[in-house]
């Protein structure tokens, strides 16, 4: 029988995943909430993601076209993935794709394939370039996130912007999309960077609201209703963007878990809530960036 997943699970996988309980201390607090080793053990791995799960669109699928490349950052080279439809003959609007917490993953490129059968041109960075790049172990992904400069980050994403938009394939429009991690990268990106055209964030930490009036992009902010970790930055930045006048839109999907967009993730994936975020986001970027 597929095993029992309560809130205080998925609770206790976030505090492990985006604040201070390490490996040991989920187990050991999942063991009591699961009511034995065997049950915690039958269960971690539906809350974590699945890399085998991770494909949806295959790296070699003959309608795109993608490659590994380099472009200059704030203060270094910055590594990550294009991909764009393969045939097209004119200039696209481009998508940035940012990463969670764990670092450019097979998820995160497969994500970056979604997009460009959209009909972009679709950009995921490793934002753990400046150390060396993403590792195959999620956990020192994580730790590796935490130990990035927050204003080279930013100044990275700024680059990427300005590769984008002189980009030779790129209509010189620019947005961005990001998860989790990558969804405040979005809200941080759209305050530094003027260019920016629309920013979508999926349950990402909101910038500074007094850095409000700063922001040009149109913004879409995706919001599950089980995340109050998150959530509990919603009404500020909603007052900072109306009062600044901004151009912008919020979904709280009711509900669903904090990375329900994550089809990789058994227990917090939401088909239902994912499939009409999506739909949202691609109909936004079309009349956004044209």
């Amino acid at each position: 029988m597929k095993p029992t997943i309560t809130q205080a699970m998925i609770d206790a996988y976030d505090e492990y995943t985006h604040l201070t309980l390490d490996r040991r201390g989920f187990m050991e607090k999942l063991t009591r909430l699961a009511g034995s080793g065997a049950a915690a053990a039958a269960i971690a791995p539906l809350l974590a993601a699945n890399p085998a799960a991770a494909e949806i669109v295959a790296a070699d699928d003959a309608r795109l076209i993608g490659e590994d490349i380099t472009w200059p950052g704030s203060a270094g080279d910055m590594t990550g993935y294009l991909v764009r439809p393969a045939g097209q003959t004119g200039k696209l609007p481009a998508v940035i794709v940012i990463h969670e917490n764990r670092g450019l993953n097979a998820h995160i490129r497969d994500v970056a394939r979604r997009v460009a059968l959209e009909g972009f041109l679709a950009l995921a960075p490793d934002f753990l370039s400046p150390l060396g790049g993403t590792p195959s172990d999620e956990d020192k992904a994580r730790e590796m996130i935490g130990q990035l400069d927050a204003a080279q980050t930013v100044a990275n994403g700024v680059a990427t912007v300005e590769f984008l938009k002189a980009h030779d394939l790129s209509s010189g429009k620019v947005g961005a999309v990001g998860f989790c991690w990558g969804g405040g990268a979005v809200n941080n990106l759209a305050v530094a960077s003027p260019d920016l055209g629309a920013g979508v964030a999926y349950y990402g930490r909101q910038a500074d609201a007094a850095s409000a009036p700063r922001i040009k992009a149109a913004l879409l902010l995706h919001y599950a209703g089980q995340d109050e970790r998150i959530n509990a930055g919603i009404d500020a930045y909603k007052a900072a963007l109306e009062a600044a006048g901004k151009d912008f839109t919020i979904y709280v999907y009711d509900g669903v878990q904090h990375a329900f967009n994550n089809d990789t993730s058994a227990a917090r994936y939401d088909k239902a809530a994912a499939d009409l975020a999506w739909g949202r986001t691609i109909a936004f970027f079309r009349e956004k960036l044209g």
